[in-house]
């Protein structure tokens, strides 16, 4: 008996997704899911925001990041789309010219959602770690909750997990008091 060979999806498939969804390759099967709900953009769209200036434009804080909304990474034969993503200057000192990024960032954050979280955790976290990713961030806006991780070997080990309203210096922007109740906030 001959079971049919589930072939891996190529970057042509990703291309044949509509822009309505967001289309990763994972490990060899394509993803799709809707474009972020409000709560999650929100959250993702003001992460951003706060890290902009004192990190990427170097404006009352350190500078030294080059930080991104919704990069495609193409690592090896997986496509990501992780919400967030931070490199630093002196990996990546400039912008490529390019569609995608090949070079793994040093910070990612995956803003979670019910459809995506299971992606994002078990799908997503490995492959950052094989590429070496330094630190990742996943925030959960309804939960209202940001777990810190950083990269141990191959593994992910929790810094820190905050909640709530607080005010809080997170690794590896820990220059700068982040309120993070502004990430849940209408």
């Amino acid at each position: 008996m001959s079971f049919p060979v589930k072939r891996r999806a190529t970057y042509e498939d990703l291309l044949l997704v509509p822009d309505r969804l967001v289309a990763q390759i994972i490990d060899g099967e394509l993803i799709t899911s809707p474009r972020p709900a409000p709560r999650h953009a929100r959250a993702s769209s003001r992460l951003g925001g706060v890290l902009d200036g004192p990190f990427d434009r170097g404006a009352a804080g350190p500078g030294g990041w080059i930080i991104l909304d919704e990069p495609e990474l193409h690592l090896r034969s997986d496509v990501l789309v992780p919400d967030l993503a931070g490199w630093r200057r002196e990996r990546m000192p400039r912008l490529p010219d390019a569609d995608y990024f090949e070079l793994a960032p040093d910070w990612v954050c995956e803003v979670l959602s019910p459809s995506t979280e299971a992606d994002d955790r078990v799908g997503k976290m490995p492959i950052y770690a094989r590429e070496g990713v330094q630190d990742a961030w996943l925030i959960n806006p309804i939960g209202q909750t940001v777990e810190v991780l950083r990269l141990q070997g191959s593994s992910w080990l929790v810094v820190a997990t905050q909640r709530g309203q607080q005010t809080v210096r997170v690794e590896p922007f820990d220059a700068i008091e982040i309120d993070i109740g502004t990430l849940w906030a209408d």
